[in-house]
């Protein structure tokens, strides 16, 4: 396995944990209605979403070729 895959394994696991996380905190909103969870919520849901494009771009980023 290649550095790069490696890289991207970790980033969709990342990936995942921020996606999982953010839902987790919308649930903990939408029971006990504490504004701290919607913003940890909106917060791990916009990292998965950059983490989503990074994954997505990652050639262009790191210029490699493979």
């Amino acid at each position: 396995m290649s550095l790069i895959n490696f890289h991207r394994v970790l980033i969709v696991a990342a990936i995942l944990f921020c996606a999982g996380y953010g839902a987790y905190e919308l649930m903990a909103f939408t029971g006990i209605g504490a504004n701290g969870s919607r913003v940890l919520s909106a917060f791990f849901f916009v990292c998965a979403a950059g983490l989503s494009y990074y994954l997505w771009r990652l050639k262009d980023i790191l210029g490699v070729d493979e």
